[in-house]
């Protein structure tokens, strides 16, 4: 198979006019697109301040000591390059699909064509895969060639199906764990907030961090990692992941379904259970996105049923108008 199957050209044509901007300032070394903290020459002023003994002389605004009699210093702004780390979640539940492409092929195209935008603008980028755990790191480079690193790293960490996840022959015995599962749903889910504190620890700080998740996962843990991210300054993408069947859920007649990360089991018509899980996944949706909106991260829900190329299009032309509209704000 391709290892780079995640990079789709029609998905990167139609993006390729698009910046991938940061909405905080972010810090970086080399010059590039995007505001940074630090203070340098450049050609964009940014304010005045005292002078103060040491000072270079050449920075002296002498227009305003002419005036005032007093000495100020100009300060600039540097156009640094970002630094995009690209967090995608290689857990069970994104093997399922009910379409041409699962849940992990569709993150990891989005994640690729990305990548390939980031480095066209001359930002670097860097993958982690995580699931209850930091699994593989790549660090943030901004050559072409990273772009097929990526891609390997990607689709040698798809998740495959585990021997412990099967079910068992035996009907009691399944009954038996769902009962459990059903009894304890919270603790059954996984917790990601160690890995997110790992993925923290390697990653630079004010950096721009998007996440590729279904978000299947215990969300106290989830939302303890974005605060652990948010307060190490980083700018926050959570790229949510779902399959039209998920959120829909329009199966008919009777139906066995069998767990992806628990080896449970249950037949059942999902006619019956309709009601219930459609007020469970609006639930479950309105839950993280009014919890990534009180800790400011920007938060997008991708149906894997959208094409590719229009949902990132249109997804980065929002994200762009909200930075242009925050930008202006703050000025």
């Amino acid at each position: 198979m391709n290892e780079n199957k995640f990079f789709h050209p029609e998905v990167l044509k139609r993006i390729s006019r698009l910046d991938l901007r940061a909405r905080h300032v972010v810090d970086g070394f080399l010059n590039g697109m995007h505001k940074s903290r630090h203070f340098g020459n450049s050609v964009e002023f940014r304010q005045h301040r005292q002078y103060v003994p040491g000072d270079d002389l050449r920075n002296v605004d002498w227009k305003i000591w002419a005036k005032q009699d007093r000495l100020y210093v100009k300060q600039y702004e540097i156009d640094t390059n970002m630094r995009v780390t690209l967090l995608v979640d290689v857990s069970q539940s994104m093997r399922f699909g009910n379409g041409t492409m699962n849940k992990y092929d569709y993150a990891c195209t989005i994640a690729a064509s990305l990548a390939y935008l980031a480095i066209k603008q001359q930002d670097a980028v860097g993958c982690i895969t995580f699931d209850k755990d930091a699994n593989n790191i790549l660090p943030s480079k901004k050559k072409q060639s990273h772009l097929v690193a990526i891609s390997d790293m990607m689709f040698h960490s798809a998740p495959t199906k585990d021997a412990k996840t099967q079910t068992s022959g035996n009907t009691k015995e399944n009954k038996t764990e769902l009962a459990e599962l059903l009894a304890n749903i919270k603790g059954s889910q996984p917790d990601i907030s160690n890995a997110i504190r790992e993925i923290a620890e390697a990653v630079r700080a004010n950096s721009l961090v998007v996440i590729l998740s279904d978000l299947l996962m215990q969300r106290d843990g989830f939302f303890k990692g974005l605060r652990y991210l948010r307060s190490r300054g980083h700018d926050i993408m959570v790229l949510h992941i779902m399959d039209d069947l998920e959120i829909d859920f329009t199966l008919g007649g009777p139906t066995r379904f069998e767990g992806l990360e628990l080896p449970v089991q249950i037949r059942c018509d999902p006619r019956m259970l309709r009601n219930g899980y459609i007020e469970a996944v609006n639930a479950f949706l309105e839950e993280v996105q009014q919890g990534c909106s009180k800790l400011m991260c920007d938060y997008s829900l991708f149906r894997t049923s959208v094409p590719l190329d229009a949902a990132i299009a249109a997804y980065l032309s929002r994200r762009n108008t909200l930075v242009r509209t925050s930008n202006a704000v703050r000025r």
